[in-house]
Formats: C-alpha cells, sequence, structure tokens
C-alpha cells in the first residue's frame, strides 16, 4: 500500500499544527505507523490522497448512517447554501428541526443547538447546576464528554475523594467539583449521593458507551440511576451524542425505555456537520437565557447549512423507521461473521455488540467498564488495526474506540469485511 503523500503531508502538518493532527486520535499513536490523509468519502469508502479506497467502518465517528456523502444531504446543503452560509439569526428550519427532535426523542420537551457535542455536554452541566442550585456532578470513568475542563478528570484515590486533572489546563477547583465512579457500578453512585448528600447537581453518563469501545449497560443498571436520581433530585443526563438517532430512532433511551431529564446530541442532527444540541424537560431548559438565568450563546448555532443537512437526515429517519431493522441486521452480520472467525481460530475475545456499534477487544476477559477494557491488549490491537488497514478496511484507530455501521454496507462488502477480519487474525497470531 503506498502511502507516500500522506507521508508527506503528516510531515508537513507538524511544522503548522499542533502533532500534525487537529484531533489527537488520528495521529495514529495508539496504533502505529503515520496517519492517512483523508480527499474524499463516498458511500461505504474513504479514499486517501495516494488514492488508496478502504471501506470504513467509523462514519465520522457515528452520524453517517446513511453512508458517506449522501445525495439527499448533499442536495440540501447545495440548496440552503445558495442562500447564504451563515446569519447569526433565527430561521425557519431551526424551528422545524426543533419540532422534529422533540417529537423523535423521548425526554425532549425543549432542546437548544449549539455547534458540538462538548458545547451540548458543557452546556448541559451549567444548566442543571442552574436548576438545581447545586455545583458537584458524576461522571463515569472512561465515559468521553468532549474536551471540556470539568470533564478531564480522572479517579481520585478513592469513591468518595474528589477527582485530579487529567490534563494540564484544568484547575483543581474545576475538578473538586467532578465525581467519578465505575460505569455499570450503582453501589459506588450510591456511596458519592450520599457522601455529598444534597450537592450534586447532575448524573452524566453515555448510556451506551463508545469511547473505551462499546460497552453494554448491566440490566436494571439505567432504571437504577434513574431512581437514585428520583429521590434525590440530581438531574439525569444522557450523552447521546453517539448513540441518538444511531441505536433507536429515539436513541438509547428508547431501546432500553429509560427517560433521563436531558440529553445531548451531536453531529447527527447535522447530517454530520458540525452541530450539537441539548435538551430536556420544559422546566430545566426554560432555565435556559433568555428564558432564563443561565447563559448560553453562539453565532454559529442553528446553522442553516447544518440545519438544512440535519433536517433531511433526521426527517428521513422518521419517515423511514425500516432503516433500523437494517442496521441492526448488517451489525449482526459482521459480529456473526466475526464470531464464527474467532471460534474458527480458536481465539477466545471479546466481542460486544449492539445494533450497528461493536467492538473487538483483544482480552478474553467480559469488558462491562473501563477497568475491564483496560484488560485489552493494545499492541495486538494496533497489529489488527494494520493488518486490517493494508486489506482495505479503516477502522478506529484505538482499541477503546467503538465501530459504527452505515446502511452503504452491501452483502459483498460485509463479506469483504468478515473476510479480511479472519485474515488479518490468522496474520497477527
Amino acid at each position: 500500500m503506498q502511502i507516500s503523500n500522506s507521508k508527506n503531508l503528516f510531515e508537513k502538518a507538524q511544522k503548522f499544527i499542533p502533532g500534525g493532527v487537529n484531533s489527537p486520535v488520528r495521529a495514529f499513536r495508539a496504533v502505529g505507523g503515520d496517519p492517512i490523509f483523508i480527499k474524499k468519502a463516498n458511500g461505504a469508502h474513504i479514499y486517501d490522497e495516494d488514492g488508496n479506497a478502504y471501506i470504513e467502518l467509523i462514519n465520522s465517528w457515528g452520524p453517517m448512517i446513511l453512508g458517506h456523502n449522501h445525495p439527499m444531504i448533499r442536495e440540501a446543503v447545495i440548496k440552503a447554501m445558495e442562500n447564504g452560509t451563515s446569519f447569526g439569526a433565527p430561521t425557519a428550519r431551526e424551528v422545524e428541526i426543533a419540532e422534529l427532535i422533540t417529537s423523535m426523542v423521548p425526554s425532549v420537551e425543549k432542546v437548544r443547538m449549539v455547534n458540538s457535542g462538548t458545547e451540548a455536554t458543557m452546556s448541559a452541566i451549567r444548566v442543571a447546576r442552574g436548576f438545581t442550585g447545586r455545583d458537584k456532578f458524576i461522571k463515569m470513568e472512561g465515559h468521553y464528554h468532549g474536551h471540556g475542563d470539568s470533564f478531564l478528570i480522572s479517579a481520585g484515590s478513592g469513591a468518595i475523594t474528589m477527582g485530579n486533572p487529567d490534563s494540564p489546563g484544568v484547575t483543581k477547583g474545576t475538578a473538586k467539583d467532578t465525581l467519578l465512579a465505575p460505569y455499570n457500578d450503582l453501589e459506588t453512585i450510591e456511596t458519592l449521593v450520599t457522601a455529598n448528600k444534597g450537592e450534586i447537581a447532575a448524573i452524566i453518563l453515555e448510556p451506551v458507551p463508545g469511547n473505551m469501545g462499546l460497552v453494554i449497560p448491566k440490566e436494571g443498571y439505567l432504571e437504577g440511576l434513574r431512581k437514585i436520581c428520583d429521590r434525590e433530585g440530581i438531574v439525569l443526563i444522557f450523552d447521546e451524542v453517539m448513540t441518538g438517532f444511531r441505536l433507536a430512532k429515539g436513541g438509547a433511551q428508547e431501546l432500553f425505555g429509560i427517560k433521563p431529564d436531558m440529553t445531548t446530541l451531536g453531529k447527527i442532527i447535522g447530517g454530520g456537520l458540525p452541530v450539537g444540541a441539548y435538551g430536556g424537560k420544559k422546566e430545566i431548559m426554560d432555565f435556559v437565557s433568555p428564558a432564563g438565568p443561565v447563559y448560553q450563546a453562539g453565532t454559529l448555532s442553528g446553522n442553516p447549512i447544518a440545519m438544512a443537512a440535519g433536517l433531511t437526515m433526521l426527517s428521513y429517519l422518521n419517515e423511514h423507521p425500516e432503516v433500523y431493522d437494517e442496521l441492526n441486521g448488517i451489525g449482526s452480520q459482521i459480529v456473526g461473521g466475526i464470531k464464527t472467525s474467532l471460534d474458527k481460530l480458536g481465539l477466545n475475545y471479546t466481542l460486544n455488540h449492539l445494533g450497528s456499534m461493536y467492538s473487538l477487544f483483544f482480552t478474553n476477559k467480559e469488558v462491562y467498564d473501563f477497568a475491564s477494557a483496560k484488560h485489552a491488549d493494545t499492541a495486538l490491537f494496533g497489529k489488527y488495526f494494520q493488518s486490517m488497514l493494508h486489506k482495505g478496511i479503516y477502522l478506529a484507530p484505538s482499541q477503546f474506540e467503538s465501530l459504527f455501521l452505515s446502511t452503504a454496507l452491501s452483502k459483498e462488502l460485509i463479506d469483504q469485511i468478515i473476510q479480511a477480519n479472519e485474515a488479518a487474525l490468522k496474520e497477527i497470531h
């Protein structure tokens, strides 16, 4: 595989961009080698600057449910651009997409548009604090809610201690209000709530985390969080930036039948363009300025291009629920093929799967939280990644990222993925 153009671009990029990339995972540090620079994408494929084609299983980290560069989305963007690219003023489409989101997502009665998932989660925590008059919140170890200061916190020395800054630039003062708990562990949540009685504004989590690889909630876990929050007056926030409109029309909360108080959403509501949103109960969202005292603003919030793409995407998903049966079927075929190969090769690795998301963990232990995910052999995953890449399959360049499938994957492409996986597993063992 010839990647000289990508190598040259990466060398040049490092002179002008920190680390040569605009988001750390793109640097391939976790899998070795140099990053591949992408020139274009279409359907199930991406194409690099050297002309190599790859079957791609990231789909811009989730939103490309219908595949890359879908004609319907592309047409909506082009048509919207004819009227201008940014107004910094209200538009009719903002109202239309807000109405659509509230009809599709069970917990959302009102919604506010922002420009990214990070903005959505930062804003949701601020609103929860303003609504409750409390400062602290609980997040789960290994869950990623963007790069806001209060989310970049690692665990303290015990369940009831404050967290520690996970990155230079995050103050200890910020960290002291972030409490951490293992995912799928209600007992630690109860301990934290008891130790910080009446001080916790919110519990935020990915209901189905995808940022430590895909991990599934244990039976009763989400229900348990809902009960604790109801009892203690805590705002329950589901970060559905990855799972919203992917696992079901109404996201993970529809799939599991658990309604949070607030929900954060990401790129899919812009058809893959830069956008995010947070929403929830009317009484909570009415605390947001100008309706209430909690300030949040943005010139590009509700950008007309993103709204046109998002309205087109969400309308299609709303009107074609059969998309989810198709997505789930594709996921089952790929995961079934991988399981068959693992059995054939006598490899007892852990394969977590839900709908159109899956992760192959290079460990024989069950993966149910961040600590168990870290049992995975990351060096072996790096070899697997490179082998798959050279076979024309582009995976997430980290053991700790879920894969996301699209309806653009035909039976022929699914077979290619399964065959490449088996060949790669043979090659690295």
